[in-house]
């Protein structure tokens, strides 16, 4: 599966590395002058724009990794996921409706793969870490660096406690543990999270009050 978005020839060889993501740029302007959304380049892609589905999957590809790392807890895994996610958003071009934004549709693509995943899997043990140059998901900050050469015992408490509230987070019931990385890592307000995981805004409110609830109550040593 890691190489179906690559191979696809309808795909104009999209992500093939990362300098040729990084090489892609914003396709065109509206004619009043201002840059297009998301949302509209996607509907562009339904009228046949490939640089503009080159565009978006440069922009999305490593934070739609980075996502589905964190729900599957598997490198390969969340490769592969990733790039079924980002076929399916072209496969879905020509049926795609701009009633939300494009990363709230492009996440709830995202999160019902990785649901299914979970579920499919739930019995087999997962394998590998892989540490990225981001924010700790769970946590949303960067690793704490107290100075420039931290004594072992520093290192091995900021190490303890990373690996706990990874681990509370892990342990949170699915929805939970799905709106607490899309707020906290995604850095997404309630609407967008409740319109991922189609809930109504308070309800969004109200899943995330009892999750960062649980994860104070279980990590109230570490705090």
């Amino acid at each position: 599966m890691a190489s179906l978005v690559m191979d696809n020839p309808g795909l104009g060889g999209l992500t093939g590395s990362r300098n040729a993501a990084e090489k892609s740029v914003r396709p065109d302007f509206s004619p009043a002058g201002a840059e297009r959304t998301d949302a509209e380049i996607m509907l562009a892609v339904a009228a046949g724009d490939e640089a503009g589905y080159n565009y978006l999957v440069s922009k999305y590809h490593r934070q739609i990794i980075h996502f589905l790392y964190r729900m599957v807890h598997n490198e390969a895994v969340a490769e592969e996921l990733a790039q079924e996610v980002f076929l399916r958003v072209y496969r879905s071009r020509e049926s795609y409706r701009a009633e939300a934004k494009f990363s709230t549709w492009l996440y709830r693509i995202a999160t019902n793969l990785a649901v299914n995943h979970a579920r499919d899997t739930k019995n087999e043990r997962t394998a590998q870490t892989l540490e990225l140059d981001a924010p700790d998901a769970e946590s949303g900050t960067m690793p704490e660096v107290a100075d420039d050469d931290p004594n072992v015992e520093q290192r091995m408490l900021r190490e303890e406690r990373m690996e706990a509230i990874r681990a509370q987070v892990r342990s949170l019931p699915e929805r939970q543990r799905m709106a607490v990385l899309m707020h906290k890592y995604q850095e997404m307000d309630y609407r967008q999270i409740g319109d991922v995981l189609k809930l109504s805004e308070s309800a969004t409110k109200s899943l995330l009050f009892r999750a960062y609830q649980t994860l104070r109550e279980r990590l109230k040593e570490f705090v």
